[in-house]
């Protein structure tokens, strides 16, 4: 099957059983939602929405998290991954957020990236999802599903992400992005995952990917 065919099915799948996938970090405007990408590195949505509404009553702008010192920042995120980092990227995010960017996100993807904590996934995922712009933001899940399904080598994410935009429509991307990151989760997981069993793996995925996937499964589940 040609990677453009399987592509295709790959996409009516995924519309099918996510029609209008959520965004899964909570948040109310751009600002919101930067900070709580930044804050989902090496940790869960699900634990990220819990500490984003306290650190968002306390700093609900730009202007209000410059005013907040590093310490009370981490205070509120201690229970994150990587705290202090994301605690010392947030008490600059702020103030230069308000001296460069007149206290708004700039819709830019150079200027995103310049900011502290602020990477090319984050930096796609504010762009695609805070002001429309296509992007194909691509996380743990998207570089495995890519793999799987044959649609990208999968030794990096950037080589993930050129692999997909090549073989998914421009106007799909945004959407894609979160209907892939649901079917990680929900369908196609890491570890102990029988790729024969899956919607999707069971007839996209080589013979030979689904023979070696077989092989790390715990023994009770082989065939």
């Amino acid at each position: 099957m040609q990677k453009s065919d399987k592509a295709a099915r790959i996409h009516g799948i995924l519309d099918e059983l996510y029609s209008e996938p959520p965004i899964p970090l909570d948040h109310s405007d751009p600002f919101t939602l930067l900070v709580a990408v930044l804050l989902s590195a090496q940790t869960t949505d699900a634990m990220v929405n819990r500490v984003t509404p306290e650190l968002f009553r306390l700093a609900p702008s730009p202007k209000r998290l410059d005013a907040l010192e590093e310490q009370e920042i981490l205070q509120t995120i201690r229970k994150l991954g990587l705290a202090p980092q994301k605690a010392r990227a947030l008490a600059k995010l702020g103030g230069m957020l308000v001296d460069r960017h007149g206290g708004e996100v700039p819709a830019d993807f150079g200027a995103l990236e310049e900011l502290p904590g602020v990477g090319h996934k984050t930096a796609s995922v504010v762009m695609a999802q805070a002001f429309g712009v296509p992007a194909f933001p691509v996380d743990t899940h998207i570089h495995r599903l890519g793999a799987r399904w044959g649609l990208s080598n999968g030794t990096t994410v950037e080589r993930t992400e050129a692999d997909l935009k090549k073989v998914f429509p421009r106007d799909s991307w945004n959407r894609l992005h979160l209907q892939m990151i649901y079917f990680g989760r929900e369908h196609c997981p890491a570890r102990s995952h029988d790729l024969s069993t899956c919607p999707i793996c069971g007839w996209a995925a080589t013979k030979k990917r689904i023979a070696e996937e077989a092989k790390k499964l715990p023994a009770k589940m082989r065939k």
